[in-house]
């Protein structure tokens, strides 16, 4: 492949093809050191050894999943220790995965108040005045209010 030097090491572009990420992510999650410093060419290109596309694919599919940068941090540091258990691993995936699940919560709930909101439209005044819609009236108010038969059309 292009983009590999002599000693086997690649070059940012070749990393940012082979993993996924584009070139200021690279430098991003170096910069934050998330990934070792790259070594340098004497024109000052940065080169990286042939594990870092290893690092750097964990480091996207953790980022993929929405783990912060000090869980991914977390994680890139328990990939490489040997004397640790899967424990602290783990735990971070399961307050990852808590956190998912109260989203997806919350996501199924404003399902539930749009879908009211379009309801109610079609029932009550689909077709008449923008300013009398009851989707706007519900939206100007703190709480989803309960629907009406009768409408802003009716």
């Amino acid at each position: 492949m292009k983009n590999v030097e002599p000693s086997g090491q690649w070059t940012i572009g070749a990393l940012a093809q082979r993993t996924g990420l584009n070139v200021s992510a690279i430098r991003y999650y170096e910069e934050v050191g998330l990934l070792p410093p790259a070594l340098r060419r004497p024109s000052g290109h940065r080169v990286y050894p042939p594990d870092a596309q290893d690092l750097l694919t964990l480091i996207r599919r953790c980022r993929d999943f929405g783990f912060s940068i000090e869980d991914t941090r977390a994680l890139v540091s328990l990939s490489s220790r040997h004397d640790k258990d899967c424990v602290e691993a783990r735990d971070i995936a399961q307050v990852q995965l808590d956190a998912v699940r109260a989203k997806l919560a919350e996501l199924r709930e404003l399902e539930r108040s749009l879908a009211a909101f379009v309801s109610a439209c079609n029932d009550e005044c689909v077709g008449g005045p923008a300013a009398k819609c009851t989707i706007l009236k519900d939206l100007g108010q703190d709480a989803p209010r309960p629907v009406r038969s009768g409408g802003c059309c009716g």
